[in-house]
């Protein structure tokens, strides 16, 4: 289905006010598996109520959450069409535990590979406090199979060229998923059936409900507190990556971290790599990978 280009510009996606508690933040946290060990007392500040919680920078992917919008007819999209590409994160302040947050969300442009091709969606979704202070950017590029040729840009933003795996990583993290990791994780606000309907899932070609891709980044940001920050959230300033593959629940994410801040991550059972292009930069006390 060739894309609207007018529409989609012009699409009023909802601005949303969330009231954050500290349940919702062990909620995000327990919904990308962290608490898994009940044992792991660096955990436990994240996933139990009593003990805070703290927020995971992760969380701020959901907060304020616009839902799946282009699910909905007026956006003239095939629902079955789309999968996220890629996701940047970019920390301007700490994230909220607790208080009232609201995010606004415009799509920036759209990329038209040619008839009967992809085109990309990119949006940018901005996130503030109750101060009305701006303190997450996201940038989401969503691939839509066949929307092309509405004779658009064939050509994206320019990024600036990314550091890339060299040599061998200096930290590998293995954290499992279960198999029911999607249908806790969507109830954070993306209810797109591609993640909880097996039939939807066999449209679009897939043997199952697929990982949410915003899931599959929670755990690489858990890995990437884990393997160089120690778990010090203040520490993590921008996460970005490409959505190479998707994952099923179940499956165990290996996450390769290297010290210049490329990563990439892959499912151990198959041995594919589902995020390339990785990269996140740290504070300057926290190592050297920095913004």
């Amino acid at each position: 289905m060739t894309l609207d280009p007018q529409k989609l510009l012009n699409f009023p996606i909802p601005s949303v006010r969330q009231t954050v508690t500290p349940r919702d933040a062990a909620f995000y946290a327990l919904s990308i598996g962290m608490g898994r060990d009940p044992t792991d007392l660096a955990q436990l500040q994240f996933v139990d109520p009593l003990c805070g919680p703290i927020a995971m920078p992760g969380m701020a992917l959901v907060l304020a959450h616009p839902g799946f919008w282009l699910g909905l007819p007026d956006s003239g999209v095939d629902p079955v069409a789309v999968l996220h590409a890629s996701q940047s994160m970019l920390l301007l302040g700490p994230v909220p535990a607790q208080g009232e947050v609201e995010s606004t969300t415009r799509v920036t442009h759209l990329v038209d590979k040619g008839a009967g091709k992809p085109a990309l969606i990119f949006t940018e979704t901005d996130i503030r406090d109750d101060r009305g202070t701006c303190f997450a950017r996201l940038e989401r590029t969503i691939f839509i199979r066949g929307g092309g040729g509405f004779g658009g840009d064939a050509h994206g933003p320019q990024r600036a060229p990314l550091p890339v795996p060299e040599g061998e990583p200096g930290v590998v993290i293995d954290l499992p998923t279960g198999p029911e990791q999607a249908l806790i994780y969507r109830l954070n606000g993306d209810l797109n059936p591609l993640h909880s309907d097996p039939a939807v899932a066999a449209r679009a070609g897939l043997r199952a409900p697929i990982l949410h891709g915003l899931c599959t980044m929670g755990v690489i940001i858990h890995a990437v507190l884990r393997g160089r920050l120690g778990y010090r959230t203040e520490g993590l300033r921008s996460v970005q990556l490409r959505f190479a593959a998707p994952v099923f629940p179940g499956e165990t994410i290996r996450t390769e971290i290297w010290n210049n801040g490329a990563f990439r991550a892959s499912v151990l059972e198959r041995d594919v790599i589902v995020a390339d292009q990785g990269f996140f930069t740290i504070s300057q006390d926290d190592g050297d990978a920095v913004s």
